[in-house]
């Protein structure tokens, strides 16, 4: 073991030069050029679901070979995958979890909160909007109903995605690849007995949710709790939101289910003019 050095070539640092667009100051005199764009093709995918290596490279203004070396460099490191065509290129598992859930700022949770409150109005029954870090999702926000037995909800608790409609409608907004990098093994784990225990059913009902637009979850996260998700707000992975509504069991059949789906659908489009 060597103390105080680090193995392997060295890249030369290069000035910065100033009126680039960057802000100079302490630790900003000097960049890493091959870092520099490893993590500015990082930002790209919070703003694009899949990139080509000639898209990569026209929006980052380098050549095709950069570009690649590059998403290559991502792909070792989790920090994307390649599609099936072996074209593409989408956020990995590890970026995946290191971005921040969209929903927490101010302006946003006022927005979600008077979608909420319509929401707890139509169906009458609790609702919540949810956000997905990795394999799990995290409660972002809740309004709970008023029916003497009702689901109770759990502000910043976290659950299994594949064991929850919240979950299973977000992981249906991403790609076959970046479902099978979260879970990486066939075998799924149960929360319930009623939970999805293979990556290849779970796959099979994505597709489903896919051609539905919502997601239904029987007793899968908690026994005796049924509950039902739409779309609610994001255009890539990073801002996605789930809208859910969740109540016993025995008011919630797939009728009730179905018939709560239709009515999620109508307080989510509320997000855009509140």
């Amino acid at each position: 073991m060597t103390h105080g050095r680090v193995d392997g070539p060295v890249t030369e640092l290069t000035p910065e030069p100033e009126g680039n667009g960057h802000t100079i100051g302490p630790g900003r005199g000097y960049t890493i050029e091959s870092l520099d764009t490893g993590l500015r093709l990082m930002q790209l995918f919070l703003t694009h679901d899949t990139l080509t290596v000639s898209g990569a490279a026209e929006l980052l203004s380098v050549g095709r070979s950069t570009a690649h070396r590059v998403l290559r460099t991502l792909e070792g490191r989790g920090f994307a995958i390649r599609d099936f065509s072996g074209r593409g290129y989408s956020a990995g598992p590890e970026l995946v979890r290191l971005g921040r859930p969209a929903g927490f700022g101010p302006a946003v949770r006022e927005q979600l909160g008077a979608v909420l409150e319509d929401a707890v109005h139509r169906t009458g029954e609790t609702v919540q909007s949810t956000a997905l870090i990795g394999d799990q999702i995290i409660v972002i926000d809740g309004r709970e109903s008023s029916q003497p037995v009702r689901v109770m909800p759990e502000v910043g608790s976290t659950h299994p995605a594949h064991a929850t409609s919240g979950g299973k409608l977000l992981l249906s907004l991403m790609t076959t690849e970046q479902v099978c990098a979260l879970y990486p093994q066939e075998k799924l784990p149960a929360a319930t007995p009623g939970t999805v225990t293979s990556r290849s059913a779970l796959l099979a009902e994505l597709q489903e949710i896919r051609s539905l637009g919502y997601a239904l979850s029987r007793g899968e996260s908690v026994r005796g709790m049924n509950t039902v998700a739409v779309p609610l707000a994001g255009s890539s992975w990073r801002d996605r939101l789930a809208l859910m509504a969740a109540a016993p069991a025995d008011r919630g059949d797939d009728a009730a289910l179905v018939r709560r789906a239709g009515e999620l659908r109508l307080s989510a489009a509320l997000l855009n003019t509140v």
